[in-house]
């Protein structure tokens, strides 16, 4: 099958230059040459090293498990990237059409913080991927947000201001020549309790209030789809079992809490109130 397609496009290149004389159809071999030349800028070496894109896409090697594990390990690192973009949006936008940041708590956003700056300071310090850990940038943006609005709305905006500067404080630190990499690692190392607490923390908050408040499910079932994936991820590219070991930890305890979204799902809107 590989055979057959290589030499049908050996014969459509021919067929292009036999027919240079027609005029328009000289065209057609030039653009496929930009054609190819513009797939190969955009695979290599962002998605594909060059070897694996001449084995997939020059020798149609479609089996080839190596190339393919690279290709599927990159394209869902760069997926996981373009959705954490809004992944935490809906619960922002949510927060922000109640005016309540009822059902959040507090501390567990801010060991969750933790756990995201811990992942995203030790892959900046060990130079591994953008792919590997880009939705760290965001998701911190995004969580840092979501904490100032809990202040906020619950009347310290005093405090949300001063959590702001705290934090990025602290991460300009964290991210100087000035931090040394035995406190970066010992954060990442600090990623699976932060994240184990955080997560039964608002597992508590919402077993106490019998509902999960204004918690969005969108961003709980997203977030935990994205844990599972990074899993595969961060073996394939980081080969770091600390990472691989912190995001089977975070799938675990997101499964928690989506589980508690879909069991207080169909609870009346009037009750949530009555308690």
């Amino acid at each position: 099958m590989r055979r057959g397609l290589r030499e049908l496009l050996e014969r459509m290149s021919v067929g292009c230059g036999a027919m240079g004389a027609g005029g328009s159809p000289t065209l057609v071999s030039p653009f496929a040459k930009m054609a190819s030349v513009a797939l190969k800028g955009l695979m290599v070496p962002h998605l594909l090293p060059e070897s694996c894109y001449d084995e997939l896409f020059l020798r149609f090697n479609f089996l080839h498990v190596p190339c393919l594990k690279i290709l599927l390990s990159k394209g869902l690192g760069f997926a996981i990237v373009a959705g954490s973009l809004m992944v935490k949006l809906p619960q922002i936008f949510k927060i922000w059409g109640a005016k309540s940041a009822e059902g959040l708590s507090f501390n567990s956003i801010l060991l969750e913080l933790l756990a995201i700056t811990g992942t995203m300071t030790y892959s900046i310090a060990n130079s591994f991927p953008f792919s590997s850990w880009g939705e760290a940038l965001f998701l911190m943006l995004q969580t840092v947000t979501i904490g100032f609005l809990v202040q906020h709305l619950g009347g310290h905006t005093g405090r949300g201001v001063s959590f702001l500067f705290l934090y990025f404080g602290a991460l300009s630190f964290l991210l100087s020549p000035l931090s040394p990499m035995s406190v970066v690692t010992a954060l990442q190392a600090f990623n699976m309790p932060a994240v184990v607490i955080s997560r039964l923390l608002q597992a508590a908050t919402n077993y106490r209030n019998g509902h999960t408040g204004q918690l969005s499910a969108i961003t709980a079932f997203l977030l935990f789809a994205g844990s599972l994936a990074r899993i595969f991820t961060s073996i394939q590219e980081t080969g770091d079992p600390l990472m691989a070991l912190t995001f089977t930890v975070s799938s675990a305890c997101n499964g928690i809490i989506t589980a508690q979204l879909l069991y207080y799902w169909n609870i009346p809107v009037d009750k949530r109130k009555k308690e």
